[in-house]
């Protein structure tokens, strides 16, 4: 078993807003992240893969923010890249078609998130090649309940 943590939570009101960090956020499988874009039933860019939904909750490694800005000599803060959730200590990569757990609630890894040209051109650097394969995880929340920065994550 791999166990990592949630060391950020950010969601964004509506398409191209800023995002916002919060300690706690409640989730809701069907749903989403309450407060966030796509929690509405009229959220747009919903998108299924496989015929799983993939847009209820985005997360990317810490680690790999941290050598990005090392690697390129940027400063990005975490919440730049545009992910619900930020986490530390574990890999989402090896999360994609497997289920793992955070603060009693199930989610299912349902493929990477792959980098945009618009977080490019949002950044103003170049993110593509560097990115690829590494810029988080799509998943599907399959309970209710409330997540917490500092959770374990666990699979």
């Amino acid at each position: 078993m791999t166990e990592g943590r949630v060391k950020g939570i950010y969601i964004a009101p509506k398409m191209g807003a800023n995002v916002s960090g919060h300690q706690k956020v409640s989730v809701r499988a069907g749903k989403g992240i309450e407060g966030d874009r796509y929690f509405t039933n009229t959220g747009k860019n919903r998108s299924n893969y496989k015929g799983q939904p993939d847009w209820e909750i985005t997360l990317i490694e810490s680690e790999v923010i941290e050598a990005f800005n090392h690697d390129t000599g940027n400063k990005f803060h975490e919440s730049d890249f545009r992910r619900n959730l930020v986490t530390e200590g574990i890999r989402l990569n090896d999360l994609v078609g497997k289920t793992f757990n955070i603060n009693g609630v199930s989610f299912y890894g349902v493929q990477l998130c792959e980098p945009c040209a618009s977080l490019q051109k949002r950044l103003a650097v170049k993110i593509l090649p560097d990115l690829i394969g590494k810029g988080g995880l799509r998943a599907q929340i399959r309970g209710v309940g409330l997540l917490n920065v500092g959770d374990a994550i666990s699979n």
